[in-house]
């Protein structure tokens, strides 16, 4: 794993955790905790500070979208790895099969006709 994918995971990561906050902050159907902090008719009200919320909210969401798609190119294939698709491609057929035929007796009538 190289360093910039950890860095991107640990990111992606803190910007999951700041998100579970911001939507425990916010006003449900009735109340919730953004109502709490601060009072209704100071500089930043209730309605304002839900704004902020859900524009933080958003804001997070698209961070985290933006920096998983980073991070699954920075997966790339290093040159001494070998792609699953190419082992299965160049699997030999040693393998018994699932369901194998009966043995044929010698002697036993067969099925098929005979003219």
């Amino acid at each position: 794993m190289n360093a910039v994918f950890t860095i991107l995971t640990i990111l992606i990561v803190l910007a999951s955790l700041l998100l579970i906050g911001v939507v425990l902050l916010q006003n449900g159907k009735g109340e919730g905790l953004a109502s709490n902090f601060v009072a209704g008719n100071q500089t930043f009200g209730v309605r304002q500070t839900a704004d902020i919320l859900e524009k933080i909210t958003w804001g997070l969401v698209i961070f985290i979208l933006a920096v998983s798609i980073i991070a699954s190119f920075t997966t790339g294939k290093r040159s001494g790895e070998v792609d699953i698709t190419d082992q299965i491609g160049n699997a030999t057929q040693t393998e018994q099969p699932a369901f194998p035929t009966a043995p044929v007796e010698q002697g036993a009538p067969t099925t098929e006709a005979t003219e």
